[in-house]
């Protein structure tokens, strides 16, 4: 699988992969990382790639000429071009899964107050947002992305199977978990936990799994 990074930053964005988990998987071959900076394309004689807001308002635009000639001369016939933006829908662990099959994702980083709409219009494969909150880029959001892509592409987990027991992959939190000591600072692990009953075990996790949704995550109580 290989990612492009559109950002007029790449070392927000670099240095995330020199160590752990996604460093051992660009070392195996699993994944690579390459970047693309707009500034590159610009035909501005003084290497622009922002504009005021035709229109008006606070703040200045990424402009169409930079972005969609960087987008267009890295883009092959098995690229996604994903743009990041909160006026977008929220991408989910579903989306991780379904897009870590693809062979080249092209994340388009937006700066300033965003791009020019008629880039997304054209370029755009899908446009995703990360939450609910403003961020003052999308290198950041490209990262969460693309983390969570990259870790369901077979052989980059270590364990395969840390992937079925998390949060989302049955609509449910993730239960908690707990490790040695039995007794920390008076709290103890459940009982049930220690006997070896896996069935029960299980049985247990789900119940947990279900209360902490219903507390921290109501808006999926559907789910539940």
């Amino acid at each position: 699988m290989r990612f492009t990074f559109i950002t007029l930053f790449k070392n927000i964005v670099e240095c995330y992969f020199e160590d752990s988990i996604l460093n051992r998987a660009i070392k195996n071959g699993l994944i690579s990382i390459d970047f693309v900076n707009p500034r590159d394309y610009t035909k501005d004689k003084h290497k622009k790639v922002d504009s005021t807001k035709i229109g008006g308002g606070a703040g200045m635009l990424m402009t169409p000429q930079p972005l969609i000639d960087a987008i267009r001369d890295i883009k092959g016939k098995d690229s996604w071009v994903i743009f990041l933006t909160p006026a977008a829908k929220r991408f989910n662990q579903k989306d991780a899964k379904r897009l870590s099959l693809k062979k080249h994702i092209i994340f388009v980083s937006g700066r300033y107050e965003g791009v020019d709409e008629r880039v997304i219009e054209k370029e755009a494969d899908e446009v995703f947002s990360i939450g609910d909150f403003i961020l003052t880029g999308g290198e950041l959001a490209s990262l969460c992305m693309c983390d969570a892509i990259a870790r369901n592409i077979d052989g980059v987990l270590g364990n395969p199977f840390s992937l079925e027991e998390e949060s989302f992959e049955d609509g449910l939190l993730e239960a908690p978990a707990f490790t040695k000591p039995n007794i920390f600072e008076g709290s103890f692990v459940p009982s049930e936990f220690l006997k070896g009953n896996h069935s029960k075990i299980s049985a247990l996790k789900t119940e947990m799994a279900i209360y902490r949704t219903k507390y921290y995550r109501p808006d999926l109580k559907d789910k539940i």
